[in-house]
């Protein structure tokens, strides 16, 4: 691709292209990261915040420093650390604060506030969009509820709820179908004319028409905005995690980074929150592409004129590598699962692991069984 093609207004990049200037994108931003907090002056007024928390810790306030002369950079130690300090707290939180705990419990979370969600909107959706009863009466409410400030119903949710488990996924629950459900309404709107025309000179009554046009339709163009909103869920899980602390990655940001000072530790955190979303995205572009593989065409011709979407080889690669991924993952919860009744290894692991959001994992990766054990028995028949 020329250099001025770089710069053409809604210029589409090929995948190499794409790929050399993201991986630029992310090295630019580390050299500015690391440019402005490499120290280079001294300050005798530095405060080991670090070795303050390891006296508090250990009960020893006489050995907490006062002033601890240290070079700082263009950018103060306590606003933006080094990445190199990052990357050690990684091993301070796993060391003194559950890290691997702590993040199963915000998975579990956001897997379970996802699934009830999902759970609650599709019928509701379907309903509302389908049925002009109801779209007449609640259209109006549901394109309206997306104007309240999740923040503030929080108080709501811990009176309905209290403030365990429960609360905080129905309170993610809600965070994401108030998105959702005027999503589901529009993609009903979307489906093409020519489909309804079809299966009615077939001859197909009113669930027919619903179980192989809407539904098939909607659910194809959903899964994009699904992907989406999964940032939404993490985005609350702050919230929902420090109302009732009982762990997660939420209540480590503000205990054990933002309460202790710790700005170092508040940068791992969020890089594994941005690490695990990263990866979920991967994972639902990869279900996207095996449950709605008519989405993606090697015709560029058919592709452009359809608006389709093209399977590059990179997503070839990312596929087989998840695909590996999901089996490995299979075989180490079918291993727990059985822990969990028999204790061979000691506890119930996934138990201790995700707490009473045990059950979103349980029905992920009991879905996940059952459609491959469809497709293996569709495959030989």
């Amino acid at each position: 691709m020329a250099f001025k093609d770089l710069f053409q207004l809604r210029k589409t990049l090929d995948k190499k292209t794409s790929t050399i200037l993201a991986i630029g994108g992310i090295l630019f931003l580390l050299a500015i990261w690391i440019l402005l907090s490499t120290p280079f002056l001294d300050n005798p007024d530095y405060m080991d915040q670090a070795a303050i928390e390891a006296a508090i810790k250990n009960g020893d306030m006489e050995k907490a420093p006062t002033n601890n002369p240290e070079q700082v950079a263009i950018v103060p130690r306590s606003s933006l650390p080094h990445p190199l300090r990052v990357l050690t707290a990684f091993g301070d939180l796993y060391k003194d604060n559950d890290l691997i705990q702590n993040a199963a419990k915000s998975i579990g979370l956001n897997i379970g506030g996802y699934i009830k969600a999902i759970l609650w909107s599709l019928p509701i959706g379907f309903i509302i969009g389908l049925i002009p009863l109801f779209r007449g009466s609640f259209q109006n409410i549901v394109n309206a509820i997306r104007f309240i400030p999740l923040t503030a119903v929080t108080v709501l949710f811990i009176v309905w709820f209290g403030i365990g488990v429960p609360m905080k996924v129905n309170f993610l629950a809600f965070g994401i179908m108030i998105y959702l459900l005027p999503v589901i309404v529009q993609r009903i709107d979307e489906v093409n004319d020519v489909y309804l025309k079809t299966v009615y000179t077939l001859g197909a009554n009113a669930w027919q028409t619903v179980r192989t046009v809407y539904i098939p339709s909607v659910l194809s163009r959903l899964s994009d905005d699904i992907r989406i909103l999964t940032a939404i869920s993490w985005t609350y899980i702050i919230v929902a995690e420090t109302s009732g602390d009982e762990g997660g990655l939420g209540s480590l940001i503000y205990k054990a980074a933002q309460r202790m000072g710790r700005i170092d530790k508040t940068f791992a955190i969020l890089i594994l929150i941005i690490l695990i979303g990263v990866f979920q995205d991967r994972v639902f572009a990869y279900l996207d592409r095996r449950f709605f593989p008519h989405k993606y065409q090697t015709n560029k011709a058919y592709q452009k004129a359809n608006t389709l979407k093209e399977e590059s080889v990179f997503d070839t690669i990312m596929d087989f590598a998840i695909g590996i991924i999901v089996w490995i993952f299979l075989a180490i919860y079918l291993i727990l699962a059985v822990n969990e009744f028999t204790g061979f290894l000691g506890g119930k692991l996934l138990s201790t692991l995700f707490g009473d959001t045990v059950w979103a994992i349980h029905t992920v990766f009991l879905t996940i069984i059952v459609s491959k054990v469809y497709r293996l028995i569709t495959a030989q028949k």
